[in-house]
């Protein structure tokens, strides 16, 4: 079952798909070009991972990790479906992350691999900015790179876990202004989603509603203000977002 969150007339409501439209809770019926869509639940702690596909550390030159690179963002990094993210002026390369999102159900402290998949409540999509103007180190994403303001993109839908199953092999792929710039499928992880929970759930515990972004295949390229970025995942949903300049927001 897909779901959403969104704000239409002065609430925010829960919304599943209706034809072209969405049918909300209260059992209204609105267009999707009439809401504002909203992260599809309410997010925790939002856990990262860098470099976990093999083409994407190649393509930035680097070997095999024997651990999983990962780092924490805040939830003023996150906006919805069809939302606007900043490119500001002074930059030379800024570029998108397609990425599976695992939306954690159940607190998971000290999770075997084989127990690890009874804590996902679900996925979405997720579209992970990054500047590599401002990074300072490829292994540990600093502030300005990886939490910024409107930089994480998530939905438009929640999954559920139960629809996509346990062996979690998805094609994935990113197109800008129409043409596709990115490909990949979630089967050639460095780190599965068992591994990961595992890991994490070894220091730190998991909490309803945290989410593990896990990684971008290779393919990243640079987009520019006004230019439209669709992140696909085969049943889990088509993420549209826009790239705005800072006159935009008025910087």
């Amino acid at each position: 079952m897909k779901r959403a969150r969104v704000a239409y007339a002065g609430a925010i409501h829960e919304a599943v798909p209706h034809g072209d439209a969405l049918r909300l809770a209260d059992g209204r019926v609105a267009d999707q070009d009439a809401v504002v869509w909203l992260p599809p639940f309410e997010v925790g702690t939002i856990i990262a991972l860098g470099l976990n596909y093999a083409d994407h550390a190649k393509e930035l030159s680097f070997g095999a990790q024997e651990e999983p690179l990962v780092f924490l963002k805040g939830p003023g990094s996150v906006i919805g479906h069809r939302g606007q993210t900043r490119r500001p002026s002074d930059v030379k390369f800024m570029h998108y992350e397609c990425e599976l999102a695992v939306v954690i159900g159940k607190t998971a402290r000290k999770v075997s691999r084989k127990d690890a998949m009874s804590h996902v409540a679900g996925y979405t999509v997720a579209n992970d900015y990054a500047i590599r103007d401002y990074l300072e180190n490829w292994y540990r994403p600093n502030l300005r790179v990886k939490n910024r303001d409107g930089g994480t993109v998530l939905g438009p839908w929640f999954v559920d876990a139960s629809d996509i199953g346990d062996t979690v092999h998805l094609p994935l792929r990113t197109l800008v202004n129409g043409k596709v710039t990115q490909e990949g499928n979630t089967r050639d992880f460095v780190f599965d989603i068992p591994y990961l929970i595992e890991y994490l759930s070894s220091f730190m515990t998991l909490n309803t509603g945290d989410v593990i972004l896990t990684g971008t295949p290779e393919g990243v390229v640079d987009v520019q203000p006004g230019d439209e970025v669709v992140c696909e995942i085969e049943g889990i949903g088509r993420l549209v977002n826009t790239i705005a300049s800072d006159e935009v927001f008025g910087r």
